[in-house]
C-alpha cells in the first residue's frame, strides 16, 4: 500500500476525528489511532508507534496528549506536535465551556436539572457495576471476606479519609498481597 501524502492537514484533521470521536479514554484512542497511522495510512512504522505509546504511557500527566505530540512531531516537527495537541484538546475543551455555560442558563429549570440528575444517576450506576464486576469474581465461599473487606476498605479510605485513589489501591494491593485467600476446592 502507498502511504498518502502526509500533510499537516490531512494530519489535523485525522487527530481532530479521532480524539474527538474516540470514545474510552486514552487506550481506545491511541489504539483507533494505531489503525489510522499504521495499518490504513502507513504514515509510521508499528515500531516508530510502539516507542512513542510506551514513552507516553511512562510520561506524567495526560498519556494522550503525550502520545499525540509525540506523533505530531514525528510525522511533522514541532509544527504537527503542536497540530496534533491542539486537535485533540480544542474541540473538546470548547464543548466543556458550552456545557458548562448551558448548565449556568439551565439551572433554574426544573426539567433540565431533572435531565442531569438523571444522567448523574446512571454514570453512578455505571460506576457502581463496574466496581461491582471487579469485585464479584472474588467473593466465592471461604474468600468472600477478604474480598469484602479489602474493596470496601479501601473505598472508606478515599470516601471518608480523603486517602488518594492510588494510596488506597497501593494500600489495598499491599494487604491482598499478605492475606493470602484459602485456595478453592
Amino acid at each position: 500500500m502507498t502511504p498518502v501524502l502526509l500533510t499537516r492537514s490531512r494530519m489535523a484533521v485525522l487527530f481532530l476525528r479521532v480524539g474527538n470521536l474516540t470514545f474510552g479514554g486514552g487506550d481506545p484512542t491511541m489504539s483507533a489511532l494505531y489503525s489510522e497511522l499504521v495499518t490504513a495510512r502507513g504514515w509510521m512504522s508499528a515500531e516508530t508507534y510502539g516507542l512513542i505509546y510506551s514513552l507516553a504511557r511512562i510520561t506524567p500527566g495526560t498519556n494522550i496528549l503525550a502520545f499525540c505530540a509525540a506523533a505530531g512531531w514525528v510525522l511533522s516537527g514541532l509544527g504537527g506536535a503542536v497540530i496534533t495537541v491542539l486537535a485533540v484538546t480544542v474541540p473538546s475543551a470548547v464543548v466543556v465551556i458550552l456545557l458548562t455555560l448551558g448548565y449556568e442558563v439551565w439551572k433554574s429549570n426544573m426539567w433540565a436539572m431533572a435531565a442531569i440528575s438523571a444522567i448523574l444517576a446512571a454514570a453512578t450506576g455505571m460506576m457502581a457495576t463496574a466496581s461491582w464486576q471487579l469485585v464479584w469474581p472474588h467473593l466465592k465461599p471461604g474468600r468472600w471476606l477478604r474480598a469484602l473487606a479489602i474493596s470496601t476498605g479501601a473505598f472508606v479510605l478515599v470516601e471518608r479519609f480523603a486517602f488518594a485513589p492510588i494510596q488506597a489501591l497501593a494500600l489495598a494491593a499491599l494487604i491482598g498481597a499478605f492475606w493470602r485467600a484459602p485456595e478453592p476446592e
